[in-house]
């Protein structure tokens, strides 16, 4: 796993990623003008025993662009590590700064593609080559009984690659919707939630005791013989 996350991080596949990534860390906004920006891939993180496998989106421009970890410094870690914390994935809320002790209990989190893209919105073929990746990490997870999708792209990335991987035999991906749950096989359930974006949270699409309740069923889930 050590390997692969090195090899993630050296990653130059996408040259449009590499160079928006690389732009945004020398143009950064006045709050953060002065940080040394993290500028490359952010590699995966968490428990390699885990059997919550959480497939989220991309690294924030300003949040895990920045600071090197997933979910790291922006207000999408905010809430998503709050609601790990209070379930008991995490052993405290912190999401500001890499180095701040925070480790994830039976939970790995991932992403669809390991580089900010522009407007956060990648492209087909930047999801495409960052796949590889995915595969080969699920491969190496052993332990996974819950696969939660963050958002869309997290939901349809995480469905693609189970099915790549042999863990489902089924031919349709199921809808994503928040709340969203899919027997993949006797052993596996499929997840999804809205993506704990400040969209969705200032806007009230997405609230606390929503994430929650994810959360919750995710223990449930886990807790079933």
């Amino acid at each position: 796993m050590q390997d692969l996350q090195e090899e993630i991080i050296s990653c130059q596949r996408c040259p449009r990623l590499v160079e928006w990534r690389e732009d945004v860390a020398k143009n950064p906004p006045a709050r953060f003008r002065g940080e040394n920006y993290w500028a490359r891939p952010v590699p995966s993180f968490g428990d390699q025993n885990a059997r919550l496998l959480i497939v989220g989106l991309a690294p924030g421009a300003h949040g895990s662009n920045r600071t090197g970890r997933m979910f790291t410094g922006d207000r999408s870690g905010q809430w998503l590590f709050r609601a790990l914390h209070k379930a008991g994935f995490a052993n405290q809320a912190t999401w500001q700064q890499r180095e701040d002790g925070l480790q994830l209990r039976d939970c790995w989190i991932t992403a669809a593609i390991h580089c900010a893209p522009p407007a956060n919105k990648p492209l087909p073929e930047e999801i495409q080559n960052c796949r590889p990746f995915l595969l080969r990490e699920m491969a190496l997870l052993k332990n996974v009984r819950v696969l939660l999708g963050l958002g869309k792209i997290g939901f349809d990335a995480a469905f693609n690659v189970a099915r790549a991987v042999e863990w489902t035999t089924l031919k349709t991906r199921p809808k994503f919707s928040h709340g969203a749950q899919a027997q993949l096989n006797e052993n596996l359930v499929l997840l999804g939630t809205f993506h704990p974006s400040q969209q969705n949270t200032f806007t009230g699409k997405l609230t606390e005791p929503m994430l929650d309740a994810i959360f919750d069923r995710a223990k449930e889930i886990l807790s079933s013989p």
